[in-house]
């Protein structure tokens, strides 16, 4: 029993890494613009606005946030 343990602790901790790892902003980012698809699959046109707007302004706050977190360590 102890090592189903620590297997399904390693499979976790796997999963918990490749998916989140260092950014979890990202991870969250993902979430939230797919759940934007399911909602707007049926209004086609709006998606096609929404979606790559949404997109772009996660990834602006991302390198935002990026550059402000190692702009002291060059």
């Amino acid at each position: 029993m102890k090592s189903f343990t620590r297997g399904v602790r390693a499979f976790g901790a796997f999963w918990w890494d490749f998916l989140i790892g260092d950014t979890p902003e990202l991870f969250a980012a993902t979430l939230v613009i797919v759940g934007l698809a399911l909602i707007l699959r049926h209004q086609r046109d709006v998606a096609i606005v929404v979606l790559p707007v949404a997109a772009v302004l996660f990834l602006i706050a991302s390198t935002l946030r990026g550059r402000r977190g190692s702009s002291g360590t060059s």
